[in-house]
C-alpha cells in the first residue's frame, strides 16, 4: 500500500484524540475536543495516499484508516463520484465528519407524529475544513451527498466505535428500518507506525 506523504499527522490526531477518550470526558466534551483536532487534520490537504481518495463508479467508497486496538474509534475515509450519495441512514455512536477536499451536503431527519422521517431543517453543506457532529443525543439520522456533480469530494470521518462493524440501520422515507452492517472499501490497513524512514539510523 503506497504510504502516507506526511503520516504525522494522521498519527498526531490519533495520539491526541486517544489521550481525550482516555480521560474518559462525557459526550459532549468530547464532541467539542474531537471536533477541534479533527479540523487541524483536514485543514492540510496533503496526507491522505491516493490509494485512500480513489472514488468508484458504482458507490461512494468507505476507506478505513485507523481502528483503536479496543474499538473505541476509528477514522475513515469517505470518497464520493460526482453526485454520490448514502440511503438515510444513523450511527448508534457519535460521530465526526470534516471535510478535506470538495463539499458535501447533509441532511438530517427527524420522526414526525406518525413515524414517518422528515428532513428537520436545510441541508447543512461542508466545505473544506469544516466540521459537523452527529450522535444518538444531538440528531443521528441523516442522508449525505457529494454537492458537486462534476468532481470527487473527500470527507474524513471518525466515529466512537469500529463503524464497519457496528449495527445499524438504513431507512425508507416512512421510518421503516433495515439492519446493516457497513464493512469497509479496503482490505488491507495502511501502516502509520514505521517510522524507519523518517528517523533513519546514522
Amino acid at each position: 500500500m503506497t504510504p502516507f506523504p506526511q503520516p504525522h499527522r494522521l498519527r498526531q490526531f490519533i495520539e491526541r484524540l486517544a489521550a481525550v477518550i482516555d480521560e474518559q470526558p462525557g459526550e459532549a466534551a468530547l464532541i467539542d475536543q474531537g471536533q477541534r483536532l479533527l479540523a487541524q487534520l483536514v485543514a492540510h490537504d496533503d496526507w491522505l495516499p491516493d490509494e485512500l481518495a480513489q472514488p468508484d463508479p458504482e458507490r461512494y467508497q468507505q476507506y478505513l484508516l485507523h481502528c483503536d486496538s479496543r474499538q473505541r474509534f476509528s477514522v475513515v475515509s469517505f470518497v464520493w463520484g460526482p453526485g454520490q450519495q448514502t440511503p438515510i441512514h444513523d450511527h448508534r455512536v457519535w460521530g465526526l465528519i470534516g471535510m478535506l477536499r470538495g463539499a458535501e451536503l447533509s441532511q438530517a431527519f427527524v420522526r414526525d407524529g406518525q413515524g414517518r422521517l422528515v428532513p428537520q431543517h436545510a441541508p447543512v453543506r461542508l466545505a473544506p475544513g469544516q466540521v459537523e457532529a452527529v450522535s444518538p443525543r444531538v440528531g443521528d439520522i441523516h442522508q449525505v451527498s457529494n454537492a458537486l456533480q462534476d468532481q470527487v469530494s473527500i470527507s474524513i470521518h471518525v466515529y466512537g466505535g469500529n463503524i464497519g462493524a457496528v449495527k445499524r440501520a438504513v431507512y425508507a422515507e416512512d421510518g421503516r428500518e433495515k439492519p446493516f452492517i457497513s464493512g469497509y472499501s479496503n482490505t488491507h490497513l495502511p501502516n502509520l507506525w514505521d517510522l524507519s524512514k523518517e528517523n533513519p539510523t546514522p
